[in-house]
């Protein structure tokens, strides 16, 4: 009677790993720190194989952090409107704070840049989070949970997509840590039987409230708790269930949902920018298929390896069974977002983050009581087995990283010399004060020009991404060659094919051509032909931009894991090759 009272469910039937672990306080503590410490080590190695890299589409959230900083409020660049360009406010706000006590956008620390410094510091935390919230979990299944989160740990290390992501400047691993630790609660609630007490359903909302303002996707783990506590309802436990899910709810809801009110008074919309502008098409029963994309990439070997342990977990009659539905649950919910998300064309599986972690700590905790259900013999041969199904994973892990190392996504530094830097170059030859720049790629351009910025994408453009919201190709064209009438372009494909804005004859009739790009891109810089005051002065322009830009713009291509110096702002002009 004590147990429904207070909100649980009678235990089920006790097994080994459900017994009370207990293990010297002090030695526990030491071999969880060196656990964690070791697994995040171990990613961070990984990392450092790509140097600086970040993408430039961080930069955008950089640019963003900087403003509101400098107390200019969310605008890309000073002047601008306000725009919700970044879809990522919590990781907007780390870097915000970051800026402000001068660990951020400041300068160089120990001699590497701090807009690589500080986001990859930031991301490797994040992943001794995980680790930590591994760890937790773990010690309600083994004596040895140190094992366990080392495993977790050089598990994600040797996942591309994950450690890439991770330490792309994006929020990536902020957003694994909160559904890592989302997970890791409802495991251990369920373990410890208190999944209907309040104190779980509040941090479970929270957590979800969390994942939801770091990625726009994370409001799908809203579901999680309710799912679970369904699977589990019983009638007498009915309306103490009711209460906890709405606990949940609310704890997730108040603050995105005061979030989401912000954002409709402040830039006039329900949900970001970049939503609109990316156009997010309703799922289709055909998106389920990109379920192969994950096992493709991940190794069908290892997947089933992972299905028997899981497996033989779940046959098993044991508290564990029913506690691994807090993690199953979370998983299925990361892979459903993953297959409704609209393919990204930045590669490697960016919105999978979530699904390595989650399907690694599924993993693992199953892993000791399939070991133990097993026969002496039995378990000799599925050691074996899922050692050697993790071979051929290991051979596709070690392709992909060394491809995306040499020819990594949009490096922000390549974009801020092209189109910060140089086009800055440009209006100096043309001894322009004051003119504007149209172009696709925005990150970088935001932090390293004075030009005023028109995004072709449309992440921090509203009418722009009305635009491409609507595919209004001639309605885009329209706007920019009568209303904005930008000073500068820049395009390359694919945005200056898809938006016809290469074929438009007011392309050739209002503006000269500085650089073509004639390497199977379609694309190059244009200048207004009423910003160029004589023939003198567009030769002199396209000599800067052959002799000057395009050199710095090499040396960028040839070190696309480098750097570009200390620091980004909007006075600089090209490196000098």
């Amino acid at each position: 009677m004590e147990t429904l009272v207070a909100g649980h469910e009678p235990a089920a039937e006790s097994t080994e790993p459900d017994q009370p672990l207990k293990r010297p306080r002090r030695a526990g503590q030491v071999s969880a720190v060196g656990a964690v410490a070791g697994g995040a080590a171990l990613i961070g190695g990984h990392a450092a194989l790509y140097g600086n890299w970040v993408v430039d589409d961080a930069a955008i959230t950089f640019a963003y952090a900087r403003s509101v900083a400098d107390g200019l409020g969310p605008v890309l660049q000073p002047g601008a409107d306000p725009v919700e360009g970044y879809s990522n406010p919590t990781w907007l706000a780390l870097l915000a704070i970051g800026r402000l006590v001068g660990l951020f956008d400041r300068g160089a620390i120990f001699g590497v840049p701090d807009y690589v410094l500080f986001p990859k510091a930031l991301a490797l935390l994040c992943c001794a989070g995980i680790l930590a919230a591994v760890h937790l979990a773990a010690a309600k299944v083994t004596r040895r949970p140190w094992a366990l989160t080392l495993l977790v740990g050089a598990a994600l290390a040797v996942v591309p997509s994950f450690v890439i992501w991770s330490f792309s400047g994006l929020e990536n691993s902020l957003y694994a840590l909160s559904v890592a630790a989302l997970a890791s609660l409802l495991f251990r609630a369920v373990m410890d039987d208190r999944l209907l007490s309040p104190r779980v359903a509040l941090y479970a909302g929270l957590l979800v409230a969390l994942a939801a303002l770091t990625r726009p996707d994370g409001i799908i783990y809203l579901d999680a708790y309710p799912l679970l506590v369904l699977f589990r309802l019983t009638r007498p436990m009915f309306a103490v269930s009711v209460r906890a899910v709405l606990i949940s709810a609310l704890a997730c809801l108040v603050p995105y949902g005061a979030y989401v009110g912000w954002r409709l008074m402040v830039f006039g919309r329900l949900v970001a920018n970049t939503a609109v502008a990316k156009g997010q098409e309703p799922p289709e029963l055909e998106s389920l298929s990109r379920v192969g994309e994950l096992i493709g990439y991940g190794g069908g070997l290892a997947f089933l390896g992972w299905a028997v342990c899981v497996g033989i977990a779940l046959a098993h009659p044991s508290r564990l069974r029913a506690a691994l539905g807090g993690v199953l649950v979370p998983l299925g919910l990361s892979l459903l977002a993953f297959c409704v998300l609209a393919p990204d064309w930045m590669g490697e599986l960016r919105f999978a983050t979530p699904f390595w972690v989650l399907v690694a700590l599924a993993g693992a905790l199953a892993l000791p009581t399939a070991l133990r259900s097993v026969s002496a013999r039995a378990r000799l041969l599925l050691a074996a087995g899922l050692v050697l199904a993790t071979l051929p994973s290991l051979a596709v892990f070690t392709t992909a990283g060394k491809t995306f190392r040499a020819a990594p996504t949009v490096p922000m530094c390549l974009v801020g010399e092209a189109f910060g830097r140089g086009v800055n170059g440009y209006a100096d030859v043309l001894g322009l004060r004051e003119a504007s720049l149209l172009a696709p790629d925005l990150g970088a351009t935001a932090m390293s020009t004075r030009l005023t910025l028109v995004d072709l994408a449309g992440l921090a453009d509203a009418p722009i991404a009305d635009f491409w919201h609507d595919k209004d190709w001639r309605g885009l064209r329209d706007h920019v060659f009568t209303e904005v009438k930008p000073t500068f372009i820049h395009m390359h494909a694919p945005w200056s094919a898809q938006t016809g804005l290469i074929s438009d004859p007011r392309l050739e009739t209002d503006y000269h051509v500085v650089v073509g790009v004639d390497d199977g891109v379609v694309g190059g810089d244009w200048v207004r032909k009423d910003a160029v005051p004589s023939q003198e002065a567009l030769a002199a322009l396209r000599a800067y931009a052959n002799t000057v830009v395009r050199p710095a713009i090499q040396l960028q291509q040839a070190a696309p894991r480098g750097t570009c110096g200390p620091v980004l702002r909007p006075d600089q002009g090209p490196t000098p090759s």
